[in-house]
């Protein structure tokens, strides 16, 4: 009997581990990524996925609330334990390669630099579906047929197209503030520290402008719970901006009199670009970013000494 309860252990700790591993895949974060969010080594998380060590039910809701989902979400994902990777680690067959992001998994080498959308094959389908006909319209069955899958084999990955509309912003704004944080990094007093805020998010908003069009028009599509989430992250940004607008109004450098009214004008400015920017119109992103920087200062009244 010990024997028996043993092999049972092992074979259910296989499972666990493949069920994770497949969460993790599915919401494209990296082993590294995932282990630096818990605390521990990568050898552990390595370990869990392949079911040499056990998961205890604390450690899988540890590992759940990192990956933004529940535990019976990653208990509901169908795997065949002996897999080296699970079946939809990558594009099917039928489907291009995705393409490799610029920047590694831990966030973008630099801000200024982009590299084509990198999105696993099931959330581009469900970006592509929600681009044309709105999330409202787009069914689980039509962004199934995109990708080239079932809907109970798109089910083993994503648990509903709130689960994949949740996931498309997260990594939008995750990115977003990624990008924001060395933006601002890089800049040595209140003004260029704002000035480099408008560049990147005039960049990024032309950039991924796909992205930004669904964050602007998709936020009342999101159930409670998500949609907070979601503008939380957003606030955050904001007020990166509000934070060195106030600065250099200390100093003497802006003169606006309304400057929390100027500086949410100024980054609304910026989010409405996916409204009409093109990538096949007369200016490129570079040069949105430099004439949005000039109306940012000008709205700030600068003063330059």
């Amino acid at each position: 009997m010990a024997a028996n309860d043993g092999q049972a252990r092992t074979g259910a700790d296989a499972t666990l581990g493949a069920q994770v591993r497949a969460a993790r895949v599915a919401k494209n974060i990296s082993l590294r990524a995932l282990a630096r969010l818990l605390g521990v080594s990568p050898a552990t998380i390595s370990q869990i996925e392949t079911g040499r060590t056990g998961l205890s039910v604390v450690r899988l809701g540890q590992i759940a609330d990192a990956l933004q989902l529940t535990v019976p979400q990653i208990l509901d994902i169908v795997v065949d334990p002996a897999a080296p990777e699970p079946p939809y680690a990558s594009s099917p067959p039928s489907s291009p390669p995705v393409s490799s992001p610029t920047a590694d998994s831990d966030g973008p080498s630099h801000w200024r630099t982009y590299g084509p959308l990198d999105l696993d094959p099931v959330l581009r389908a469900a970006l592509e579906e929600i681009l044309q006909i709105g999330y409202h319209g787009a069914t689980v069955r039509g962004i199934a047929s995109r990708c080239g899958l079932s809907v109970s084999g798109l089910y083993h990955y994503y648990t509903s197209k709130q689960h994949m509309l949740l996931t498309i912003l997260d990594r939008t704004m995750t990115e977003l503030l990624q990008r924001a944080e060395a933006a601002r990094r890089d800049g040595r007093d209140p003004v260029e520290r704002f000035s480099l805020l408008i560049e990147h998010l005039a960049l990024f908003h032309t950039h991924r402008r796909e992205l930004g069009f669904v964050g602007a028009s998709e936020m009342r599509s999101f159930d409670t719970e998500n949609r907070i989430k979601i503008a939380n992250m957003r606030t955050h940004q904001q007020r990166m901006v509000d934070e060195e607008v106030e600065a250099a109004v200390e100093e003497g450098k802006f003169r606006t009199h309304h400057p929390h009214e100027a500086s949410r004008a100024v980054v609304t400015m910026c989010t409405a670009l996916p409204n009409w920017w093109r990538p096949d119109g007369p200016l490129s992103p570079e040069d949105v970013a430099e004439q949005y920087v000039g109306f940012a200062l000008d709205l700030m009244q600068y003063k330059s000494s």
